[in-house]
């Protein structure tokens, strides 16, 4: 009786069905687990070969292939077994009077899930399916649980998710998320070493946690006896390089936030930060909207996309329009960061945004924003010249002090990049840490601490400078039309299994 007549009763039932096999091959001396097996050709590579091979056509080319067994048909003396290499598919045709019985009963024992090597030549059937006709099948690995409802597909979310490994076998276009995925990181590298940017390392465990108003994770290192923090952002170190001489660099790091998860945040993230001397807020917009519109060509061969429906257009140029004009577009009238507090606390309350009595008219604009207008910028948008309050490390504009030289890259209502011109004068920056340390004093965990190494590092003189920050994660869900950010994450954070 085969696996496949058992499935009612259950994994358990397959498991033991399957051990018994692996017994029964060692004791007539087959490892079921052996060490290697030497392939010749990828199932791809025989696809495109082999794509003129007219239907009946048989060759005396031989091959050596290997993969997943995903699917199996017995018609008595011929048997199908399609293989799955990487992402492309091919087909065992296993005929009892030519394979000879050894193979022909080794390829019977096969179980779906089985990783298997066969050597044999190229056919094509009547049928049109490219398939090798096996002279030598080898059992690679024996797989002791299942395929997923016979191989016909995962679709509970929460498991393909816990189950990565069981999602990429079940879903084949999974697989085509994570290589656009990899194939966007591969496309950044190149772009930013083609811009004279040179790629660095910066620490993950961190003495004080800076670079972003965030809760960090805390850690302690016992040879030190000291608590440690993992990194919430690289900036304050990428930052202390350019004090150091080097002029462009760039970081796609794994950072940690100690947050709420949600659709669009994981408590693990990838990102890449990019700083340039001599460059400014102009500087990073530019790069932002080259980069990304170079990589969405390269990956995706077009700049006309959609997301969860939407039409989307990356060609250039993009929109800037600066946050306190679209803000007052949205409510009516003008609003900024020198409208009086009690109106701004009046348009909260008109709005129904969340407020503090101690917030300033900076913070105030920042909710209003939030709230009326991000989710309504679904082409991509650069948001410019947010509050000096809600941008600690931003450069204060020259004519107007109380904004910042700074933009947030806004598409399909989210942000996915953050810019500023570099605030450089270190006494303006002990001052605005010193206003972060006292918001945390107060109660807010997630502003930002005093950092006296950096506050030293930018006392021996930091150039004017550009810096940048991209989701990539972010980047991915939007090239991959894919709604959640555990689509694009191999391993997403998850509750532990009850």
């Amino acid at each position: 009786m085969t696996d496949e007549a058992r499935t009612d009763r259950g994994a358990e039932d397959v498991t033991s069905v399957r051990l018994a096999k692996i017994d029964a091959l060692r004791r007539v001396g087959i490892d079921p687990y052996p060490d290697s097996f030497e392939r010749t050709v990828t199932a791809v590579d025989l696809v495109r070969e082999y794509a003129s091979l007219e239907p009946g056509a048989e060759t005396t080319d031989t091959v050596s292939i290997a993969g997943r067994v995903v699917a199996k048909r017995d018609q008595g003396k011929v048997l199908f077994i399609v293989v799955r290499d990487g992402a492309t598919e091919i087909q065992l045709f296993c005929r009892a009077n030519l394979t000879g019985p050894a193979v022909f009963e080794a390829a019977m024992a096969l179980d779906l899930g089985d990783w298997v090597g066969a050597t044999g030549t190229i056919v094509r059937t009547r049928r049109g399916e490219l398939s090798v006709t096996p002279t030598v099948v080898t059992l690679l690995s024996k797989s002791l649980r299942p395929l997923p409802e016979k191989y016909h597909g995962l679709s509970d979310t929460e498991t393909r998710y816990r189950q990565r490994y069981v999602d990429l076998i079940a879903n084949p276009e999974v697989r085509a998320v994570f290589e656009t995925r990899f194939g966007v990181i591969s496309a950044i590298r190149r772009f930013m070493e083609g811009r004279g940017y040179l790629e660095v390392e910066t620490p993950m465990l961190q003495p004080i946690p800076g670079g972003a108003t965030a809760r960090p994770f805390v850690t302690h290192h016992n040879a030190l006896d000291m608590d440690l923090y993992l990194r919430i952002a690289p900036e304050l170190y990428l930052k202390r390089l350019l004090v150091g001489g080097f002029e462009r660099v760039y970081e796609i790091n794994r950072s940690f936030r100690n947050e709420g998860m949600s659709p669009r945040h994981n408590p693990e993230f990838t990102m890449l930060e990019a700083y340039q001397a001599f460059g400014n807020m102009e500087t990073m917009r530019e790069l932002t909207e080259s980069l990304i519109t170079s990589v969405a060509t390269e990956v995706l061969g077009t700049l006309e996309i959609e997301y969860q429906g939407a039409a989307v257009s990356l060609a250039s140029p993009w929109r800037q329009a600066p946050m306190a004009e679209l803000v007052s577009e949205a409510a009516g009238r003008e609003i900024s960061v020198h409208t009086p507090l009690a109106d701004l606390r009046r348009m909260c309350d008109r709005y129904d945004v969340f407020f503090e009595s101690a917030w300033s008219a900076g913070k105030l604009l920042n909710e209003l924003f939030e709230k009326l207008v991000e989710h309504t910028l679904v082409q991509p948008t650069f948001v410019t010249h947010y509050p000096a309050e809600t941008s600690p490390l931003a450069r204060r504009n020259d004519a107007d002090p109380e904004i910042t030289d700074r933009f947030e890259l806004i598409i399909t209502g989210r942000e996915f990049a953050n810019a500023f011109s570099e605030l450089i004068d270190p006494v303006d920056q002990r001052a605005r840490f010193e206003a972060q340390a006292a918001a945390k004093d107060a109660g807010d965990d997630e502003a930002m601490w005093v950092d006296e190494d950096y506050l030293r590092a930018q006392e021996y003189g930091m150039p004017p400078a550009g810096g940048l920050g991209i989701g990539i994660d972010r980047l991915a869900m939007l090239l991959t039309d894919s709604a959640s950010i555990r689509d694009v994450l191999l391993f997403p954070h998850m509750r532990p299994e009850a």
